[in-house]
C-alpha cells in the first residue's frame, strides 16, 4: 500500500513542476516512517475484521431474547461494517493509483484522492477506539459472552414448549399426511426380528412431532411393545439427562430415583438402559434430533436384540435421517392447498358450522393461506390468531399486508419464528451469510445453483479450500447443506441429476429478510412489508418502485441487484454514482442502451451482469475492472468485446452471445461474439459461451486449463486440429458447443480423439461423407447430445445405443435418411426426444421396452413423417408432446385414426411457428422461466 501512496505523490507532484517535486520529495522522506506505520496499521485492521467476523458468528445465535447483549452486538456489527470498509476503501484507492486511463483524468484522481489517503490512519483509530468503548460497554451493564447457561436453558425451554404443544395435538385436529401416517403405522407394527431404526424428515413446522406422536400414543400400537418412551432431544441436548429421562420412562420414576440415577456415569447409566431393554420388545421416539453424534451412545444403549424393537427419530436434518436404512424414511412435504384450507377454516372459523369461511372475507383467506404455502404450522398459528379477530374485510386485508411486520413483532406469532430461527441459528457462520443472501431473491423465485454460487464468490462467501477443489465446488456443498438441513428445497434437477433451481418457502424467507435487514447484512425493496431501504444495508435488492427509493447513500453498498424493468435509464446512471466499493452489480433486463460509465470505476467489482439488456458496446476502460470474475452479457446487443477483456486475469465466467431461434433448428441460431487479442492469460477461465472462433484463438485456448464449459462458433474445417489439440488440455471440461461458420463448411473429424469426460456436447455443422466419426465410440458419459445438420446418410440411432447415460437427444436436421430406429433396451433415461426438419424422414419405428423414461417428444418441420409412429403408445412415461410446422396429414391422423397411439398422452401441444403468441407461450417465456427461473418471465419485458 505504502508503494502505491508513493506512485501517487510523485506523479501529482511531477503534474505540478519541479518546486512541487522537491517539497513533496523531502515531505515522503518523512511520511516514509508514518506509511511503514499505516501499513502495519491496514494488516492489523485485517486480522481484526477475521476475529470480529469470527466473533460474530460465534455469538449471534447464543443470546436468544437478550435484548442488552442484541443491541451490543448491533453495535459489533457496524464496527466489522466500519473495518471491512477501510480495508475495502484502501484496495479502491489502490487500484485507481495504478489506473492506466487518461493522463488528466489519473492526475485528477491523484489529486482528489490525496485526502482521501490521509483519512484512512483516522478511521483506523476511531475504530480502535470504538472497539475499546464496546468492551468498556460489555463490562458496563454486564453484558455476558462466555455464560451461555441461561440462554441455552431459555432457548431449550422453548423448544420444549413448541414440542410438548405439538406432542400434545389430538389426533382429530390433524388434517391430511394420511398416506404418512398409514405407512410409519404399517411399519411400526411389521413383524421384523431385527431392531428399526425408521426416521422422519423435513422442514419446521411441517408436523413430524403431530405425526410421530399420533402413532406414538394409537393404544394399537402401544400393546405392541413391552415398553416405550418418548424423548426430546433439541439442539442443547446433554447427552447424560437424556438417558436419565429415558430411564425415567421406561422403569418406574420412584423405583429410578431411588436407585441413584441422578448421580451415576454416562457409561453406567447406557448399561442400565441396556440390562432393561435387553428381552424386551420396546418403542423409543426421538424427537427433534439435530446431528449424528446423539445417536452416538444411545445407538449403544438401544441393544439390537432380536424381540423386534423400533426406534423414530424426527429431525430437520437429511444426514439424520440416513441414519434409518433408506426404506425406513419418510420426508415430509407440505400440505396440498385443500388441506390447507381445511386446516386453516377449522382454526380461523371453530364457531360457524362446518367451519365455513364467510364470503366476504374468502379473498383474504385465500391470500393467507396461499402465504403459509401449506407449512401447517403457520396454517394453525395464523387461524388461531384469527379466530378472536372482527370478521370484518378491512381488519383481514389490515393483518395480510402488515404480515411481515407481524412475523417480525407480534408475540403471537412468535411460534412461527422461532422454530424457523433455530434452523437459521444452527447455522455454521460460513452458511448463515449464504442463506441470508438467498433471502434477497423476489417471492416464488427460483434460485439458479450457478448463479448464487457466483454471486457468493463475488462477495467472499465461499472458502478457498486449495486442495484442487474450485470454490463454484465448494458453494454447491454449501447448496448442498442447506437443502439437507430443508431450509431450500430443490426444484428442478439437471440431466446429470445435479439441483439446477432450488427455493424458499415464503415463511421462511420473510423470517430470514427480517434478520438480513436487521442485521444490515441486506434489504429487499419492493418486497411487501418494507416500506423503506436502509442507508446502511450491504446489499439491496430492488424489485419494484425503484424511483420512489429516495435514500440510496450507498457508501456502504456491495451488491446492488435491479429487478425492476421499468426504471428509466437515468435513475440507474445516478444511483450507480454512489456506489464505489460495489463487488456485485446486476441490470439484468434493465432499460439501458449503454455501459454507465461509473461502473469501469468500481475497482474492486466481482459480478456484472447486463444480460438481456440493449447494450452494444463494451469500453476499453473494462481493462481496470481487474478483479471481476462473472462478466454475463447474454442477450445483448454486444458483438465483440475490446481488447483489454484479455487483461481481466481473475475472470472465471464469461458469457456473452444471442440465441435468434430459440428453438434452435437454424444453423445460425446462435450468434457469436468477437474476442480479439491473446487470451493466454484467462488462466482462471472455467466458462466462455459464445464466441467466434479464428486461428489464433483455437490454439490459445490451450492455455485454459479450468475449462469446463465452451462454447465456439464459426469454426473452419482449417482450424479442428488445432482447437481438439487445445480441448484435450482441458481435463475438466464436461460442455462444448462448437458450430461451423456455414451450411457448406464440412468438418472432417474422422481422426479426432474422443473427449472422454464430455457430458453435454452440441456439434452443428455438416460431417465429412455423412458419416459419424468416432469421436461418439467412446461417449459414455454423455447426458445431452444435439447434432445439428450433420447430413448423417445412416441412421445414427444405432450408434448412439451405448450411451446408457443419455438423457436428452436432439436432432436437427442431422439425417438425410428416411427411417429412424429405436430398438428395445436402448436409452433407458432419455427423458426428451427432439427430432426436427429431417426432410426425408417418413418413417419411425418405436420397439416396445425402449426409451422408458421418456418424458417429452418434439416432432418439428418433419414434413414427409405423415403418420404418427405405431410404437408411441409403448412409450407410458411420455407427459408431453410437442408438435411444430408438422404436414396437415400427420396433425389429421393423430386427431383421428392414429388418436388411439396417443391417448395415453396428457399434454399434446400443435403449433405453427409462425404463430408468435404461440412461440412466446411454449418456447420464450419457458426458456427464460428455466433458464433464470419463473420469476425472470415477470420481470422479462414483452416479446
Amino acid at each position: 500500500m505504502a508503494d502505491a501512496l508513493f506512485v501517487v505523490l510523485r506523479k501529482v507532484a511531477l503534474s505540478l513542476g519541479e518546486g512541487a517535486l522537491e517539497k513533496i520529495g523531502t515531505e515522503m522522506v518523512e511520511a516514509a516512517s508514518i506509511l511503514t506505520d499505516f501499513e502495519h496499521s491496514m494488516k492489523q485492521i485485517e486480522g481484526e475484521l477475521s476475529i470480529l467476523r469470527a466473533f460474530i458468528g460465534q455469538v449471534s445465535a447464543q443470546k436468544v431474547g437478550d435484548k442488552a447483549f442484541d443491541a451490543w452486538l448491533d453495535q459489533v456489527r457496524d464496527v466489522a461494517h466500519e473495518v471491512e470498509d477501510i480495508i475495502d476503501e484502501h484496495a479502491y484507492l489502490t487500484a485507481q493509483a495504478v489506473d492506466p486511463s487518461s493522463f488528466f483524468k489519473r492526475k485528477f484522481h491523484q489529486i482528489k484522492n490525496l485526502a482521501e489517503w490521509q483519512r484512512l490512519p483516522i478511521q483506523i483509530n476511531q475504530v480502535e477506539a470504538r472497539i475499546q468503548r464496546l468492551a468498556e460497554m460489555r463490562n458496563r451493564y454486564g453484558i455476558s459472552i462466555g455464560e451461555l447457561v441461561r440462554s441455552n436453558k431459555l432457548q431449550n425451554t422453548n423448544q420444549l414448549s413448541l414440542s410438548d404443544s405439538a406432542y400434545l395435538t389430538d389426533n382429530s385436529e390433524i388434517v391430511g399426511n394420511v398416506d404418512e401416517i398409514g405407512r410409519l403405522t404399517q411399519w411400526l407394527l411389521e413383524e421384523r426380528q431385527d431392531r428399526t431404526l425408521m426416521a422422519i424428515f423435513g422442514m419446521g413446522g411441517l408436523g413430524k412431532t403431530t405425526i410421530a406422536s399420533s402413532v406414538y400414543k394409537n393404544q394399537r400400537i402401544k400393546r405392541a411393545f413391552d415398553c416405550y418412551a418418548w424423548v426430546t432431544v433439541s439442539q442443547t441436548y446433554q447427552v447424560d439427562e437424556l438417558l436419565r429421562e429415558i430411564i425415567n420412562q421406561l422403569i418406574d420414576e420412584r423405583a429410578s430415583m431411588a436407585s441413584d440415577f441422578m448421580t451415576m456415569s454416562r457409561m453406567r447409566l447406557v448399561e442400565v438402559i441396556q440390562s432393561y431393554l435387553r428381552d424386551k420388545k420396546y418403542l423409543i421416539v426421538l424427537d427433534d434430533v439435530w446431528d449424528k453424534n446423539a445417536w452416538l451412545f444411545l445407538n449403544y444403549a438401544f441393544v439390537r436384540s432380536k424381540c423386534g424393537s423400533k426406534v423414530l427419530i424426527t429431525t430437520r436434518r437429511k444426514d439424520v435421517s440416513s441414519l434409518a436404512v433408506d426404506r425406513y424414511v419418510i420426508e415430509l412435504k407440505t400440505l396440498k392447498y385443500a388441506e390447507s384450507w381445511e386446516l386453516f377454516c377449522r382454526k380461523a372459523f371453530p364457531a360457524s358450522k362446518d367451519n365455513i369461511c364467510p364470503e366476504h372475507l374468502r379473498s383474504w383467506a385465500e391470500k393467507i393461506v396461499a402465504k403459509c404455502q401449506g407449512l401447517p404450522l403457520a396454517i394453525v398459528t395464523i387461524g388461531s390468531i384469527l379466530s378472536y379477530r372482527e370478521l370484518e374485510e378491512k381488519e383481514w386485508a389490515f393483518f395480510y399486508n402488515q404480515l411481515s411486520w407481524q412475523l417480525a413483532n407480534n408475540p403471537e406469532l412468535n411460534w412461527i419464528s422461532n422454530v424457523l430461527n433455530l434452523s437459521m441459528n444452527d447455522l455454521p457462520s460460513y452458511l448463515r451469510s449464504c442463506f441470508l443472501y438467498c433471502s434477497l431473491y423476489p417471492e416464488d423465485y427460483k434460485i439458479k445453483r450457478k448463479l448464487i454460487s457466483k454471486l457468493w464468490i463475488a462477495e467472499g462467501l465461499v472458502e478457498e479450500r486449495g486442495d484442487g477443489t474450485t470454490m463454484e465446488e465448494v458453494a454447491e456443498c454449501y447448496l448442498t447443506e442447506l437443502t439437507q438441513r430443508s431450509l431450500l428445497q430443490v426444484t428442478e434437477r439437471n440431466a446429470c441429476g445435479r439441483a439446477r433451481t432450488f427455493l424458499m418457502h415464503d415463511l421462511v424467507r420473510e423470517v430470514t429478510s427480517i434478520i438480513a435487514k436487521k442485521e444490515k447484512f441486506g434489504i429487499t425493496y419492493g418486497d411487501v412489508g418494507i416500506s423503506q431501504g436502509s442507508h446502511e444495508a450491504r446489499r439491496l435488492c430492488i424489485q419494484r418502485g425503484a424511483q420512489s427509493l429516495n435514500s440510496l447513500a450507498g457508501s456502504r453498498l456491495r451488491s446492488f441487484i435491479l429487478f425492476d424493468t421499468e426504471v428509466p435509464c437515468s435513475w440507474i446512471y445516478d444511483s450507480l454514482s454512489r456506489f464505489r466499493l460495489l463487488r456485485v452489480l446486476c441490470l439484468r433486463f434493465a432499460n439501458i442502451e449503454q455501459v454507465p460509465g461509473m461502473v469501469t470505476e468500481l475497482y474492486n467489482l466481482r459480478y456484472l451482469d447486463f444480460s438481456h439488456t440493449k447494450v452494444k458496446k463494451i469500453p476499453a476502460s473494462f481493462g481496470k475492472l481487474v478483479k471481476l470474475q462473472v462478466l454475463d452479457l447474454r442477450f445483448s446487443n454486444v458483438e465483440e468485446l475490446p481488447l483489454e477483456i484479455t487483461m481481466l486475469t481473475n475472470l472465471r465466467h464469461l458469457h456473452v452471445g444471442i440465441i435468434h431461434d430459440l428453438q434452435e433448428r437454424s444453423l445460425n441460431c446462435l450468434s457469436a461474439t468477437k474476442l480479439p487479442g491473446n487470451i493466454c492469460h484467462l488462466k482462471n477461465l472455467q466458462a466462455l459461451y459464445t464466441v467466434s472462433a479464428n486461428k489464433g484463438l483455437v490454439s490459445q485456448l490451450g492455455n485454459l486449463t479450468l475449462m469446463t464449459s465452451l462454447g465456439i462458433l464459426e469454426v473452419q474445417q482449417s482450424y479442428i486440429a488445432e482447437l481438439w489439440n487445445s480441448l484435450k488440455k482441458m481435463p475438466n471440461l464436461s460442455r462444448l458447443l462448437v458450430s461451423t461458420c456455414d451450411i457448406k463448411e464440412v468438418l472432417n473429424l474422422k481422426m479426432l480423439k474422443p473427449l472422454p469426460n464430455l457430458k453435454l456436447f452440441w456439434l452443428a455443422g455438416k460431417l465429412e461423407g455423412g458419416i459419424l466419426p468416432s469421436i461418439f465410440s467412446e461417449s459414455d458419459k454423455l447426458v445431452q447430445l444435439k447434432l445439428d445438420w450433420s447430413g448423417l446418410k445412416k441412421d445414427p440411432i444405432s450408434s448412439f445405443s451405448h450411451m446408457l447415460n443419455l438423457v436428452d437427444l436432439w436432432l436437427f436436421g442431422a439425417y438425410d435418411g428416411e427411417q429412424l430406429t429405436f430398438c428395445a433396451g436402448w436409452f433407458p433415461k432419455l427423458k426428451s426426444l427432439q427430432l426436427a426438419d429431417m426432410e426425408h424422414l417418413n418413417q419411425i419405428e418405436i420397439e416396445d421396452e425402449t426409451m422408458r423414461s421418456l418424458h417429452l417428444l418434439e416432432l418439428s418441420g418433419l414434413r414427409n413423417l405423415k403418420a404418427v409412429p405405431e410404437g408411441i403408445k409403448y412409450i407410458r412415461t411420455l407427459h408431453q408432446m410437442f408438435l411444430t410446422d408438422m404436414p396437415n396429414e400427420f396433425i389429421e391422423r393423430l386427431q383421428g385414426n392414429d388418436n388411439h397411439i396417443v391417448q395415453h398422452i396428457p399434454n399434446i401441444h400443435n403449433f405453427d411457428s409462425a404463430d408468435s403468441q404461440a412461440v412466446n407461450n411454449f418456447i420464450f417465456l419457458p426458456y427464460l422461466a428455466k433458464k433464470y427461473g419463473p420469476g425472470a418471465t415477470k420481470y422479462a419485458p414483452t416479446k
